[in-house]
């Protein structure tokens, strides 16, 4: 698990009260140090659960990925770009995959250049097990109620939309969540 801070007060609203006596309104940034930390504790909850199965939370998208293709086989920068990542991200990912014995990677017949990367049975077999204790998990959020999660997500969605993670979509135009905005 994440090692907790112990602190006796929140570094946060501690960092919130200095930033707005030196620069300003802190709400902003308050918001975005708290989603880095929150990431911080998620990425190591995932980890503890996923380390006896010799994968990280992003080699475990690769796969969950991979099971979620019709042919159980994706090219290398099909998958960057569904996961949001750097080409590099992803071949250090297969590296390890396949190393693991949860992927194969074949030459890509579509594309002279380019790689496929195909889930195996010992990869598929993983997924379900590394799954299960990450559901068991709550993926983390087992501190939030369910309509909270909710709520989390269509506030968080609109800060993606709002960089174009959807073509076509203002963020503006979408329906608040239903928190109080004063």
């Amino acid at each position: 698990m994440v090692r907790p801070l112990g602190l006796p007060f929140d570094p946060i609203e501690r960092a919130a009260q200095t930033w707005e006596q030196r620069f300003g309104p802190a709400s902003a940034m308050r918001a975005a140090t708290s989603v880095f930390r929150v990431q911080q504790i998620l990425l190591a909850r995932f980890d503890e659960v996923l380390r006896p199965h010799q994968l990280t939370f992003a080699r475990y998208e690769v796969l969950v990925l991979l099971t979620f293709s019709r042919a159980g086989e994706l090219p290398l920068k099909v998958i960057g770009s569904r996961l949001m990542v750097h080409p590099t991200s992803v071949t250090n990912a297969i590296d390890r995959l396949v190393g693991a014995g949860y992927v194969d990677r074949r030459p890509n017949p579509n594309d002279g250049r380019g790689v496929l990367a195909g889930i195996t049975g010992r990869g598929r077999a993983v997924v379900e097990v590394a799954t299960e204790a990450l559901t068991a998990l709550d993926f983390g959020m087992g501190d939030l109620p369910e309509a909270e999660r909710d709520t989390l997500f269509e506030v968080l969605k609109r800060v993606r939309l709002g960089a174009g993670d959807v073509a076509g979509v203002d963020p503006a135009e979408l329906p608040r969540s239903g928190v109080d905005e004063r």
